[in-house]
């Protein structure tokens, strides 16, 4: 009785159909690894590119010429600007790192949707609705987020080409600062007021960086004519001396001022244009400490800044003017006397009748009467003195 249904589970176990297990399982197991395994190679190959694009390596003849396959650009980069390579290095890491978290995140879903899509056609289900609906969703999601997109495409080649990075002083266009953040959709920037900028990169037309590589210190510099060219280089001199003493000044500047020549004229004095190469972002420090120097130069020499010469004419009145301007300045102040003393007086009897309200002040028909009263006798006055 044991025996029956211990035989009669083998037969059905006989009789299982076991080409089942070779049909969608195993496609859909051989889907889901090869999903993982496309997912790992993809992921291999854009580490390798983010590890190039941190360690900067390029092509170039001297390293060919020594007998190297490769030259770290950072070192170059760091000879040519005279910048720290450590500091170099961090700011290729960090463009790295974001260029592979975006590829990463985006292969990741292409290969997950597709692997969907395969898993639901090798369980016998009609994708032809879903691509359709995809093909319309891409089709609407293109015109409503094209500026989404553009944003993204436009913030990926930023960081690849390093347009610009963190700490950078930018200006695109309206915004003008110091870069803080950069991110694949949007850059912000804080100005010198302290306002911060959110920049949409897809809006970023043109890009003027003014820390990277090497800076510019521009002087124009206005001088007059008693000091001479020789003068004025001779203080450059000095000031470059003075200015090397400074550890700080000295360290920024990469080449010693070189006096480009006169770049205007005018009455007064002539515009001098002296040009001082410096790091990145110090181009200001030593501007300010430059003309400093060159206050304290023009003091110990007697010399001045240029300045724009005016001249001021004035011209006396004659003896019948004189005389005019006075007799009417006279009878303007004797009439306002009286109009004063008139005033003054109407509240005083106001007061006197009307003791518990305020005094009222005058109407304009009572000082005229009195201004009229107070005329004839003036004029009989006069008569009497001739």
């Amino acid at each position: 009785m044991t025996s029956d249904p211990l035989e009669s589970t083998v037969q059905a176990a006989g009789d299982f159909d076991w080409s089942f297990l070779l049909g969608a399982p195993l496609r859909i197991t051989v889907i889901i690894v090869g999903a993982i395994i496309v997912n790992l190679i993809v992921r291999l190959f854009i580490r390798r590119f983010t590890t190039a694009v941190a360690k900067g390596t390029v092509g170039s003849e001297k390293a060919e010429g020594a007998g190297l396959a490769k030259f770290s650009a950072t070192a170059m980069e760091a000879q040519h600007t005279g910048i720290d390579q450590q500091t170099i290095k961090q700011r290729r890491a960090q463009r790295a790192r974001t260029v592979g978290r975006m590829l990463s995140s985006v292969t990741t879903i292409l290969i997950s949707v597709i692997a969907a899509l395969m898993i639901l056609d090798a369980l016998s289900f009609n994708i032809a609705p879903i691509l359709a609906s995809a093909g319309i969703a891409g089709v609407a999601i293109a015109f409503g987020a094209q500026e989404l997109v553009r944003d993204y495409l436009s913030g990926f080649f930023i960081v690849i080409e390093d347009q610009y990075g963190i700490g950078d002083t930018v200006d695109l266009g309206e915004a003008v600062g110091e870069v803080e953040d950069v991110g694949l959709r949007r850059t912000q920037v804080r100005d010198l007021t302290g306002t911060l900028w959110h920049v949409r990169n897809g809006e970023i037309l043109r890009v003027g960086n003014l820390s990277q590589g090497w800076a510019r210190a521009v002087l124009d510099i206005p001088i007059d004519y008693r000091t001479s060219m020789d003068d004025f280089r001779e203080m450059a001199a000095q000031i470059t001396h003075k200015l090397k003493q400074d550890p700080e000044i000295a360290k920024a500047m990469l080449e010693d001022p070189e006096i480009a020549g006169v770049q205007s004229l005018s009455g007064s004095y002539r515009v001098i244009r002296t040009m001082v190469k410096t790091k990145p972002n110090l181009q200001w420090m030593v501007e300010r400490a430059f003309r400093a120097e060159l206050m304290t130069q023009l003091a110990e020499r007697g010399g001045q800044i240029g300045m724009m010469q005016e001249t001021v004419l004035r011209t006396l009145p004659t003896t019948e003017d004189a005389a005019t301007t006075a007799a009417s300045t006279t009878g303007a102040d004797s009439s306002a006397q009286r109009a004063q003393s008139t005033v003054g007086a109407a509240p005083t009897k106001s007061t006197a009748t009307a003791e518990d309200k305020p005094s009222a002040l005058p109407s304009d028909q009572e000082i005229r009467s009195t201004v009229q009263e107070d005329s004839p006798s003036e004029g009989s006055n006069d008569d009497a003195d001739d």
